[in-house]
């Protein structure tokens, strides 16, 4: 079959497009005129989605939509692909969480939290596979977390539902990889990132929630993902040192990790600043339903717009080549010498 050239338009169908990582990923999506669908549940959102888009020259449609529901996510897939042809790549980062001490966390708020995070991306991709597999192309990029592989304090419901979509993704790429097929699933596994989540997450913390630091930019996680959509045969791609860090002392010393945690991970996610409790949780409903919230949080002066294990990460080839070369290089020298 014909395939279609990175130089033209694509489809792209992007969830929890409002806010965060996904509106950034807007962004990095519009500026190669790629004609995208946005999902997201916030109106004010989508709709300032939707003209940054259409200022960078992507033609664009919205749909108001909560993942959780596999219904509705099939009616994303059928409205994409009747407005703008086959889907070409599928991004998944819609999500929501709940800041507080597990047995603080109610158990409809807990299946709410793995409802959206974990099977909305469940939802997301079945709707996508189906019209993907007929047709042996198309690419799903799972938008992930260093906490995919290592769970924190506070954090329970969230470190659950990314740990299951780590395991979820694994097997169905092997399936995909068994059967021979054209389509790719992908993973970009995130560190903490500067977003809007830490001021419309359900906190019952005692001090504002806020990410670990260090922090990075959203945009930073948009042009990974943006990569892994232009490069998607890796399993996964890894962005920031702290990421890095994180999942090789996991596989190392977990024991001792968890220790860490304990001492430092409550304190690290709450700023000094008390907990506001007018802040409204998205939860349930959207916190952006009638005011656009944007792509950053309140911590740009703190955050990192670089990133040299993302380079790393997109290269393993040029630098497994470039270690070679240079213990090519100094054996020659060693065998001189003798």
């Amino acid at each position: 079959m014909t395939r279609r050239t990175r130089s033209m338009p694509r489809t792209v169908v992007i969830t929890g497009a409002t806010a965060g990582v996904g509106r950034a990923c807007v962004r990095a999506f519009a500026t190669g005129g790629d004609r995208l669908v946005l999902v997201a549940r916030g109106m004010a959102g989508l709709r300032a989605a939707s003209a940054e888009a259409e200022a960078a020259g992507s033609p664009v449609r919205t749909v108001l939509a909560d993942v959780s529901d596999p219904e509705a996510c099939e009616a994303v897939a059928a409205r994409a692909e009747a407005e703008f042809g086959p889907i070409d790549v599928w991004v998944n980062d819609a999500f929501v969480s709940v800041f507080a001490p597990f047995t603080e966390i109610s158990p409809a708020e807990f299946q709410r939290v793995t409802d959206v995070t974990y099977l909305g991306y469940v939802n997301a991709t079945r709707a996508a596979l189906s019209r993907m597999l007929p047709r042996d192309h198309g690419t799903i990029v799972q938008v992930g977390s260093a906490i995919a592989y290592r769970g924190i304090p506070l954090q329970t419901a969230y470190s659950g539902a990314k740990h299951a979509i780590q395991g979820w993704h694994e097997a169905l790429r092997c399936e995909l990889l068994a059967s021979g097929s054209g389509v790719r699933v992908t993973m970009v596994q995130l560190p903490a990132v500067n977003t809007p989540q830490f001021d419309w997450v359900l906190n019952r913390l005692r001090g504002r929630a806020r990410p670990v630091p260090p922090v990075h930019q959203p945009e930073l996680a948009a042009r990974a993902v943006r990569y892994a959509a232009d490069h998607p045969g890796r399993r996964e791609y890894w962005v920031g040192g702290s990421t890095a860090a994180t999942l090789i002392a996991n596989s190392l010393a977990p024991g001792l990790l968890d220790r860490y945690l304990a001492r430092t991970g409550i304190a690290a996610q709450q700023d000094d600043e008390l907990h506001r409790g007018q802040d409204r949780a998205n939860l349930w409903a959207p916190a952006d339903a009638a005011a656009d919230r944007g792509a950053h949080g309140r911590f740009d002066e703190e955050s990192r717009e670089r990133s040299a294990q993302l380079w790393a990460s997109q290269h393993h080839g040029l630098l497994a080549a470039g270690g070679a070369a240079l213990l090519g290089a100094a054996a020659g020298a060693l065998a001189r010498r003798r």
